[in-house]
């Protein structure tokens, strides 16, 4: 618990010290300002599911090299799950206690809602705007994931079956939930969407970091297989991507306007398989 309230006021510190160079609108109520936020997380986290019939051929092809990529990882599955596994107990416990916490959904919807509240109590429309794209995203993503992990029934690691068992349409428990991971998409959605208040790419780098620790802990507690992580991860990227657009058009406050964003792309190479942000 000491370890939350920590992680929760050092994130609100930060963001309060940025909010000191961004200009506030004391126009509208709180309330007026809160029913307007609400309205478009639920409106986000609808246009970011209707996307796809928009897509055009170079988000179809993004989308073919991430299904691509994930049937790459799915050969290497059993013996990379098996070495995170065997190497859990050199693992600090600090950092795999953190890799729990800060990907679970309650302890996520502490933090992110701390940001809005923050940005509320302020009347700060970027931080209210980053509390919006941080709930809206979590919702949109975990609500996906869970569908479809229930859908497809995959076993976990430490089910004991091997990476090809899958039980489909909610018949297995939660020992076949293991595609794709909730854990990684949370605490993604999370680093990509705070990412993206900076221009500098060590920050960035940082940010990415640390949120990638709750989705590689998933390797080492056997709970989700490589594949299940790193699609996860995919997803986390195209929900906030989305949602964010949406917010452009809702709110004057722009991330870093001018600056020049992150460019994802699969790598595959011999012995490279993984996903690159150019800067």
């Amino acid at each position: 618990m000491i370890k939350k309230i920590l992680l929760g006021c050092f994130l609100l510190s930060f963001l309060f010290s940025e909010s000191q160079h961004i200009k506030t609108d004391f126009e509208d109520s709180r309330w007026q300002m809160f029913t307007y936020d609400f309205g478009n997380i639920f409106k986000g986290v609808g246009y970011s599911y209707t996307r796809p019939l928009h897509w055009k051929s170079n988000q179809w092809a993004t989308a073919g090299y991430t299904i691509a990529g994930t049937g790459l990882l799915y050969v290497v599955d059993k013996p990379v799950s098996d070495y995170f596994v065997g190497i859990k107990e050199d693992v600090p416990y600090g950092v795999r206690d953190y890799g729990f916490n800060v990907g679970s959904p309650s302890n996520n919807y502490l933090i992110t809602g701390a940001v809005y509240l923050t940005g509320l109590s302020l009347k700060n429309e970027k931080l209210r705007r980053t509390g919006v794209l941080l709930i809206a995203s979590a919702t949109s993503a975990g609500f996906f994931q869970q569908v479809v992990k229930s859908a497809v029934g995959r076993a976990r690691p430490l089910s004991g079956k091997s990476k090809d068992t899958f039980r489909p349409f909610w018949g297995g428990g939660k020992d076949y939930h293991s595609f794709p991971s909730g854990h990684a998409i949370l605490a993604m959605t999370n680093a990509h969407a705070i990412a993206k208040q900076f221009k500098s790419p060590w920050i960035k780098t940082g940010i990415y970091a640390v949120g990638s620790i709750p989705a590689i802990s998933r390797l080492w507690e056997g709970k989700h297989w490589l594949s299940d992580v790193a699609l996860g991860v995919a997803i986390s990227i195209f929900t906030v991507e989305s949602i964010d657009k949406y917010l452009d058009s809702r709110y004057s406050q722009k991330y870093n306007e001018g600056s020049k964003k992150i460019s994802w792309n699969l790598n595959f190479a011999p012995g490279q398989i993984g996903v690159v942000g150019r800067f």
